[in-house]
Parts: C-alpha cells; sequence; structure tokens
C-alpha cells in the first residue's frame, strides 16, 4: 500500500491492521488507525495531525518531523522513541507508554497525560503548560527547564526525576 492510498479518504483499514515495517513517509495519516501495529515503520514527516491512533504500536519507528498534534494516542505504544520538538499540543495521550522516549523541546501544551509512563523520558525544554497529569509517570525523567505552567498534576509520581529550572 503506498503513502498516497493511505491519504485517499475511501480507505479504511482494520482496527488493528498490521503494517508494521511499512513506508509511509510523507503520507496522509489522518484516517482511523486504531490498534495499528506500525512498529518499525517509516513515518517521516506524515501527518497524523487529529488522527485516531488509540492503541497504536510505533515501537521502533521513525517518526522525524511527524505532527501529533490533536491526535488521539491514549494507550498508544511510543516506547524508547526519539520525539525531540515533536508537535503533541492538545494532543490525547492518556496511559500510553513513552517510557524512555526523547521530547526533548517537545510541545505537550494542553495534552492530556493522565495515567501516562513517561519513565526515563528526556524532556528537557520540554512545554507542558496546561497538560493534564494526573497519575502520570515521571520515575527518573529529565525535565530540566521544562514548562509546567498551569499543568494539573495531582497524582503525577515524581520519585528520582530531575525537574531543576521547571517554571
Amino acid at each position: 500500500m503506498s503513502p498516497d492510498n493511505l491519504a485517499t479518504p475511501s480507505i479504511s483499514l482494520a482496527p488493528g491492521a498490521n503494517l508494521s515495517g511499512a513506508d509511509l513517509q510523507g503520507a496522509n495519516l489522518r484516517l482511523p488507525l486504531r490498534g495499528a501495529d506500525l512498529s518499525g515503520a517509516n513515518l517521516r514527516g506524515a501527518d497524523c495531525r487529529n488522527a485516531d491512533l488509540r492503541g497504536i504500536d510505533l515501537r521502533d519507528a521513525d517518526v522525524t518531523g511527524v505532527s501529533f498534534a490533536g491526535a488521539f494516542l491514549a494507550g498508544a505504544s511510543l516506547e524508547k522513541l526519539n520525539l525531540a520538538g515533536a508537535d503533541f499540543r492538545g494532543s490525547d495521550l492518556r496511559g500510553a507508554n513513552l517510557r524512555g522516549c526523547v521530547l526533548v523541546e517537545a510541545d505537550l501544551t494542553g495534552a492530556n497525560l493522565a495515567g501516562a509512563d513517561l519513565s526515563q523520558a528526556d524532556l528537557e525544554e520540554a512545554e507542558l503548560a496546561g497538560a493534564i497529569l494526573f497519575g502520570t509517570n515521571f520515575t527518573d525523567a529529565n525535565l530540566l527547564c521544562a514548562h509546567l505552567e498551569g499543568s494539573q498534576s495531582q497524582g503525577a509520581i515524581w520519585t528520582g526525576a530531575c525537574l531543576e529550572g521547571t517554571g
């Protein structure tokens, strides 16, 4: 399946579709991909804005330059991905696995990260203003100079997290 086909509104994928290792560089993925396996896929420059990606598996995928603004990523597996500078503004990441991710200078403004696992993640200078962080796990995460203004963090786990310079 080519990236052009995935941009066609008439294309419909079954929940949990297996697209592991697929080359979807630059594709318009603003279609339901709920529970899909995109592990190891090439998504460089793909458009995932406002997409339904709940429960998606993106482990080992190349997500360089992907926009996830407004996307529904609840329960998604993004473990250990390089998401430096990624756009997650207004995204739903409830219960997502972001363990060990590089989120340096990522924009998570207004994102819902309730119950997400960000343990051992690098969030240096990340923008988390207005984010919902209820019960979020930041164990051993680096939040050096991260922006947390207006975020809601009741029940968040901060054990061993670097919070130096946060505001």
